[in-house]
């Protein structure tokens, strides 16, 4: 059985020591975020604040509740989806990309049974400031929301469009939301309210359970509805439930969810923030003001949040894992069905949404580049820069597999290409231009140059073959059978049946 709810996820985390509560008290002011950080680089359990200095409710923060472990980020959403958490990346990736095949609708059920409805203010009873919010890093902007889901409205669709923007508290009723140009949600915006001088209505859902996180990272096609992929992720339909002050459904589960409007014409300050680069991401500039009408939650909500940029060039964080868990078997997915002989995609652990790693094999002279120019162009994988393409028979999930086939395959003359377009779509959080070099004055937009490039790291070998030695798929099961012989079980391989060896 999946988890149905963020607090079913953390009793899961516990079951397997996977979690330690902190009984001390701990401040929001950068110390949750500090202890947070030495469990991400320690591979150390979740830890679970239950004291929070300066809180006037009964919440607890969660330091990076989804941060795999170690070299197995998916093991623990796995177990959230019911799945094996001794699969295999590749065996984790189709079995989660079945799932996205099978969209189940989401299920409403009425107020009185949301848990998320357990305390409901509106008007002039709205607190933000009553919520732990975690000052992150040193240098960010103020106190943020890291870890949710947006809900915004979608006329395709009746469930509205899940995404993630990160959010700037600046009092009891005012925040900033992150709405860079060229994101699904702010197009919707800049473009359809704000020039109609409307409000456009926004939720924001904190603690939401895990399918719904995961959908709210994955590239859903426009016109369909994550709500209904986050069911297919769970085998079972998401439960949703109207808001208080507007006609937006939100998850009936989550701990918390804060109810508003994104105003027209109106910004407030957003940022600088630690950003996943692992540096501090500025200047401060001006975004959307999101005028809070209602706050629902439980009594005692669970508050995640996400050290972003753990370490210099390295986000082993909730952010990181949900790339490589959520993102990545989607894009899959996304590229199979348009057309692409794609065996896996794959975020690059150390620099999830810039970097990736496709697995392939090149069918014709050019495909690579026309691959890399369906990928570049599209507006879901803006974050992107940098792709490197392995024949089909190389685990993009492990990162020796894929150095040495840099090392071997790539010709730095011959396989090393720019895409030398200047204006491709790009969401524009990189530290390696300066602003001069983006091309625009307007960092919170698209509107910004941008470098794009791709590895060519596949061999020059026929499909299929295997250096020479045969048959590789046979050689590999073979390992594999081998190794259950021994004692290992068989769920941890991508080619063998539940029950499989040679006896």
């Amino acid at each position: 059985m999946s988890a149905e709810s963020f607090r079913e996820y953390l009793r899961l985390l516990a079951d397997e020591d996977a979690l330690v509560s902190v009984a001390e008290s701990v401040s929001w002011d950068l110390e949750a975020s500090a202890i947070t950080t030495l469990a991400n680089r320690t591979d150390g359990e979740v830890p679970v604040f239950e004291s929070i200095e300066e809180t006037a409710i009964g919440a607890t923060l969660v330091g990076d509740p989804y941060r795999g472990p170690g070299y197995r980020p998916w093991a623990h959403l796995a177990r959230a989806f019911g799945l094996p958490a001794e699969l295999s990346g590749p065996a984790y990736y189709e079995a989660v990309v079945d799932r996205l095949r099978s969209p189940h609708e989401p299920r409403v059920v009425g107020r009185d049974v949301a848990p998320c409805k357990n305390v409901v203010r509106t008007g002039t009873d709205v607190d933000l400031l009553s919520i732990p919010w975690p000052y992150i890093h040193q240098g960010d902007g103020g106190r943020y929301s890291n870890l949710h889901t947006v809900v915004a409205p979608d006329p395709e669709t009746k469930w509205g469009h899940w995404s993630s923007h990160r959010m700037m508290v600046h009092d009891d009723a005012l925040a900033s939301l992150l709405f860079l140009a060229g994101e699904q949600a702010p197009n919707r915006y800049y473009y359809e309210y704000e020039p109609q001088a409307e409000p456009m209505p926004v939720a924001v859902v904190l603690g939401a359970e895990p399918a719904v996180q995961c959908s709210t990272e994955m590239w859903i096609p426009t016109g369909r509805s994550e709500a209904a992929f986050a069911g297919g992720l769970k085998d079972g339909a998401v439960e949703l439930v109207t808001c208080e002050t507007n006609d937006l459904y939100v998850p009936a589960t989550a701990e918390l969810v804060i109810e508003g409007r994104v105003v027209p014409h109106e910004r407030l300050d957003e940022g600088p923030f630690g950003d996943y680069f692992g540096y501090m991401n500025g200047p401060r500039r001006s975004m959307p003001v999101f005028v809070v009408d209602a706050i629902t939650r439980r009594t005692e909500p669970h508050v995640p949040f996400c050290v972003e940029g753990t370490g210099v060039g390295y986000g082993q964080n909730s952010s990181s894992t949900l790339q490589t868990a959520a993102a990545g078997p989607d894009a899959t997915l996304g590229l199979r069905a348009a057309g692409f002989d794609v065996t896996l995609a794959v975020p690059w652990r150390f620099t999830s949404r810039t970097v990736w790693v496709i697995a392939t094999d090149p069918s014709y002279p050019g495909s690579l580049h026309e691959l890399a120019n369906f990928v570049f162009t599209t507006w879901g994988m803006l974050h992107i820069d940098f792709f490197v393409f392995v024949d089909a028979d190389v685990d993009p999930l492990d990162p020796r597999a894929v150095l040495t086939a840099i090392a071997l395959e790539a010709d730095p003359d011959a396989d090393f290409h720019q895409f030398g377009v200047e204006r491709m779509p790009k969401v524009p959080l990189n530290i390696y231009q300066t602003p001069d070099e983006k091309g625009s004055a307007d960092v919170g937009t698209s509107k910004a140059k941008t470098a794009k490039a791709y590895i060519d790291a596949t061999s020059d070998r026929p499909s299929g073959e295997g250096n020479g030695t045969g048959d590789v798929t046979e050689l590999r099961k073979r390992a594999q059978e081998l190794l259950v012989d021994a004692g290992l079980s068989p769920a941890r391989f991508d080619l063998l049946e539940e029950g499989g060896g040679s006896r």
